[in-house]
């Protein structure tokens, strides 16, 4: 089976709203004046509210401070404005899936902490953006599976209780391949940077191609973080309850010690609660 074929197949029903189309090829092409970009996210109202609320969350530290969507815009700039706008809307574009299968709830909390934590990581500010995008949409794929072989795919998480690992591994044996392939094949009709792609595609093994090795450790220490998180929220960091081979190897490979994630998990817990109050 293809996971091309299958994108292909959801790609309608899966597909970006046209207003967020239109800003990503706005800011892709490196030619669009503020004043453009604003004027159409006015013609969104609900996206422009969420927008201003985004900007003044403690995501970026402003604290009421921008009111409007061309200060907002020349402030935090186009690359975070691309996450603001593809957050504010994802969670729409997945619709209707059934709550036995996935609680959207805790897979929204999952991954916007995923994308905060993956940009924290981030030793790059130019990267900061990318490696939000890359952790927010990391798990898309698992959205895709619910729909097109939710048999498949509940009989795959019962064998595995949640095991991010053994999930991919029980993927291929079962489809062929794993929901970060097929995740990333969305995320490319999406026409969203290939390092983006790419980094969501090797989040299982990141040393699977060299280009984007780093990218790709950063995003698989993001993901073991994110679900860490979830049961021991409140919890002082215990090292041994990352127990996973692979949470380890990619602690080790970028340099982090458990008072450095820690920290980003204290940092991590305040932005991901305001972005879901205002994604809900």
């Amino acid at each position: 089976m293809d996971p091309r074929a299958v994108v292909a197949k959801v790609h309608s029903i899966f597909s970006l709203p046209e207003v967020v189309v239109r800003i990503n090829e706005l800011i892709d092409s490196n030619a669009a004046t503020n004043a453009e970009i604003e004027r159409v996210i006015l013609n969104d109202p609900a996206l422009t509210a969420k927008l201003l609320k985004f900007a003044n969350s403690s995501y970026f530290g402003f604290s009421g401070k921008i009111d409007t969507i061309l200060r907002a815009i020349s402030i935090i700039g186009h690359k975070e404005l691309r996450n603001l706008v593809i957050a504010s809307s994802v969670t729409t574009t997945f619709k209707n899936i059934p709550p036995n299968l996935l609680n959207m709830d805790l897979f929204w909390k999952n991954s916007v902490t995923c994308g905060v934590v993956a940009r924290l990581l981030s030793s790059s500010v130019e990267m900061r953006e990318r490696f939000f995008i890359a952790g927010l949409l990391h798990a898309v794929g698992k959205l895709i599976l619910v729909n097109q072989f939710p048999k498949e795919f509940s009989a795959i998480l019962s064998k595995t209780y949640n095991n991010e690992k053994a999930i991919a591994t029980e993927e291929i044996k079962t489809l062929g391949f794993t929901h970060a392939c097929l995740g990333a094949e969305l995320l490319k009709h999406w026409k969203l940077p290939l390092d983006i792609c790419k980094t969501v595609e090797f989040q299982f093994d990141p040393t699977l191609d060299s280009q984007y090795k780093l990218n790709a450790f950063v995003l698989n220490a993001a993901i073991h973080v994110a679900n860490y998180m979830q049961p021991h929220i409140n919890s002082k960091i215990d090292i041994e309850k990352f127990s996973s081979k692979y949470a380890v190897e990619s602690w080790d490979f970028l340099g982090l010690s458990s008072d450095v994630i820690e920290s980003i998990i204290t940092v991590a817990k305040l932005q991901t609660d305001d972005l879901l109050n205002i994604i809900r």
